[in-house]
């Protein structure tokens, strides 16, 4: 599809404020947003320009259920009108719910609209894409409005209570970048797509899962410990969770061990692919000594000049490295191989470590012996 004047309804709202954003780092399109203050002849004159309309504004939490009504299938039915009234069919994109096959004042209003959505369709040929969606999640939703892990987040990343009245119910979840990646499809293909289309994946949990998740990113500033984040449910859960804390918290300090060496601090520490931290040596300080049977290591010299030492423990053979920071240069550790690394700079040394398993006192595999041995 050729991209140009694009319209978005519930445009400040929780979906629309991140479709809008992706809509702005695209060249070539030019987003025309509607909110609850937008007048009906400012609404009008945006849809008489539209090349698409993603359908987003709605109510879910309203103070009287009379305004699920007013809100989701009067308002859409008043849009499918004033389309109508453009001459062209215009395409559509509806985010509807889950919920629209319920027997509930929600479900039924957002039914109705998907019904004035299909009309359209029929009546002007239009393309017209209806996606139901579960629970919602991510950067920018309201929390106490648009769903639990938004409450869970904001108040946990702010040491508040959460209440759950049953760790066992069940929770469908979609991530918020899934969605637009959903909505983006639209502008990305010449295919015409009408009807339902199904957004996924759909992430199934628990309530008392979901909170014990949320409260384990926040136990991890100080255990440094962090699960599976990279991929997956936990890599958006996690994203999510980290947007909600305030400022203030954006950083937070580590605990720092000194001695007439320098100084050592563990950074992070993961369940599964180990931990990272950070050292320093003043002039002419040497620091390991020792050797692994499993463990490695990765060295990244940050700032001044070291000398790695090696010495094989069976055969006495010896190796040497000399590293400057700006060479930017790993340096591995070899199982079976005694090391050491000396600062031979006039300043002070700082490396960054990795040791592929996170360190364990009761068995920490770390064997006293001397390079020069």
């Amino acid at each position: 599809m050729s991209v140009g004047h694009v319209v978005v309804t519930g445009a400040d709202g929780f979906i629309g404020s991140n479709l809008r954003l992706r809509l702005a780092e695209r060249p070539g399109v030019t987003v025309v947003g509607i909110t609850r203050s937008t007048t009906p002849e400012e609404r009008r004159a945006a849809l008489a320009g539209a090349r698409i309309v993603f359908h987003l504004a709605g109510v879910n939490r309203p103070t009287d259920v009379t305004e699920f009504e007013r809100g989701n299938a009067d308002f859409t039915a008043t849009l499918c009108d004033e389309l109508r009234a453009v001459g062209r069919p215009v395409p559509i994109v509806y985010t509807s719910s889950s919920q629209a096959l319920k027997d509930n004042p929600y479900g039924r209003s957002k039914r109705a609209a998907e019904l004035f959505v299909e009309q359209y369709a029929a009546t002007t040929g239009a393309n017209a894409a209806i996606l139901r969606l579960w629970n919602v999640f991510g950067k920018w939703a309201r929390p106490k409005y648009n769903s639990a892990v938004a409450t869970f987040c904001h108040n946990i990343a702010r040491d508040l209570p959460i209440e759950i009245s049953d760790p066992a119910a069940p929770l469908s979840l979609i991530h918020v970048d899934d969605v637009v990646d959903a909505l983006l499809d639209f502008l990305d293909t010449d295919v015409a797509r009408t009807g339902l289309v199904d957004v996924g994946p759909v992430h199934q949990t628990t309530v008392g899962a979901l909170a014990e998740t949320i409260r384990a990113f926040a136990a991890s500033r100080r255990t440094l410990t962090v699960g599976d984040v990279g991929t997956g449910f936990l890599r958006a859960l996690y994203s999510t969770y980290v947007s909600y804390l305030p400022p203030s918290d954006f950083s937070y300090p580590l605990v720092r061990h000194e001695d007439p060496r320098g100084m050592f601090a563990e950074m992070l520490r993961t369940r599964a692919a180990g931990q990272f931290s950070v050292f320093t040596a003043h002039p002419g300080v040497t620091r390991g000594g020792h050797y692994h049977h499993t463990k490695t290591e990765k060295f990244l010299v940050v700032k001044g000049t070291a000398r790695f030492g090696f010495r094989h423990v069976m055969t006495g053979e010896r190796h040497e490295i000399v590293v400057r920071a700006e060479e930017t240069r790993v340096v591995d550790t070899v199982p079976g191989w005694a090391h050491d690394i000396t600062n031979i700079g006039d300043g002070e040394m700082i490396v960054m470590l990795w040791a592929n398993e996170a360190f364990d006192p009761g068995k920490p595999d770390t064997i006293v012996a001397g390079v020069n041995a």
